[in-house]
């Protein structure tokens, strides 16, 4: 059984986790299955979706998020934006993928190496706040910076952290799911450097 297979089949929000840390391992050490990317499931497509995972993560081309989990077409619902940050349109599309397509699990991701968090702390540590639309990565990133300070921690870490905390807080659908333990929300950070996904916040509703 494939591990996209695997996916949709799952019963728990944990579970759905356990099985996308699966296949990461299986991309992290070479030994992808690739499941998925055929001719015949881009027609099953056709007629509709059923994924099992919303990922918010980072526009970053580095970071592929069906790859790196070793999954393939209709498994993740992904949403991107240049360091993951989390608009009205962001939260509406989490909304509508609990809501609207019954995914098992939320995920914040963030990664090593993040361009909009290194020009978030660039413009902390300068005190000089960019000018034009960059500016708006650092508000949202700020936090972040500050709380991975108190922390000791990398940005990058705290950024996941902070990000999944705020699905849980500001999103109806989410504090809904979680009440009845129908979803979950993860926060987790990708290293570029071994290709590995490593947890920073987990939330199952307990």
């Amino acid at each position: 059984m494939t591990n996209a297979t695997e996916l949709q089949a799952a019963t728990s929000p944990r579970e759905v986790w356990d099985l996308l840390r699966a296949g990461n391992e299986r991309f992290a050490t070479g030994n992808t299955v690739a499941p998925h990317r055929d001719a015949e499931t881009l027609q099953q497509l056709t007629s509709g979706q059923n994924p099992a995972v919303c990922v918010i993560g980072c526009s970053d081309s580095r970071v592929p998020v069906e790859l790196l989990f070793d999954a393939g077409f209709g498994d993740i619902f992904v949403i991107r934006t240049a360091g993951g940050c989390v608009d009205s349109a962001v939260s509406a599309s989490v909304e509508f993928a609990v809501d609207g397509l019954g995914v098992d699990l939320v995920l914040f991701l963030s990664h090593e190496k993040c361009g909009a968090v290194g020009s978030a702390v660039q413009a902390f540590e300068s005190g000089e706040i960019p000018h034009g639309l960059t500016r708006l990565f650092v508000e949202k990133i700020a936090p972040s910076i500050v709380e991975a300070e108190k922390r000791g921690e990398q940005v990058e870490q705290a950024h996941a952290r902070h990000g999944a905390e705020h699905l849980v807080a500001r999103i109806p659908a989410v504090v809904a799911g979680l009440s009845k333990r129908s979803i979950g929300v993860v926060g987790a950070r990708y290293r570029l450097s071994d290709g590995r996904v490593e947890t920073t916040y987990e939330n199952f509703g307990d």
